[in-house]
């Protein structure tokens, strides 16, 4: 597992140094996840194992994160608390921002999906039961 965060920590590190070293106004993190993203498509691409199974460094990573993710929002709940009357004073204008941000999103993967499924020819095929 050492060397699946080993990775994945170094792949936030050269995100980071990147976005500094160019002053990019994108978080290290995100650069280095699309990094990530990058490396293992140009992996597939080139024939490699799939280094996401279950007993691959990265898979096993994956698999430890994944087993901790409950964990992970314990800090946003503490952050919800912490703001609760701040919510309850805009809590309308809140709940208008994310349902309209949750159409907006629905909207646009629909249609998004839609043109991809176009432009790849896959539009005419019918789905067999």
């Amino acid at each position: 597992m050492i060397p699946g965060f080993a990775i994945l920590l170094g792949l936030q590190l050269v995100g980071e140094i990147v976005a500094h070293a160019l002053g990019l106004p994108v978080p290290g993190p995100v650069l280095g996840m699309a990094l990530l993203v990058a490396g293992l498509a140009a992996w597939s691409f080139a024939g490699g194992p799939d280094p996401l199974r279950a007993e691959a460094p990265l898979g096993r990573a994956a698999d430890g994160l994944l087993g901790s993710l409950a964990v992970l929002f314990v800090p946003a709940g503490v952050g919800v608390v912490q703001y609760l009357d701040l919510i309850a004073a805009e809590g309308t204008a809140i709940v208008v921002t994310l349902v309209a941000s949750t159409v907006i999103t629905m909207v646009v993967t629909a249609a998004t999906f839609r043109l991809v499924k176009r432009l790849t020819g896959r539009g005419d095929e019918e789905v067999e039961s």
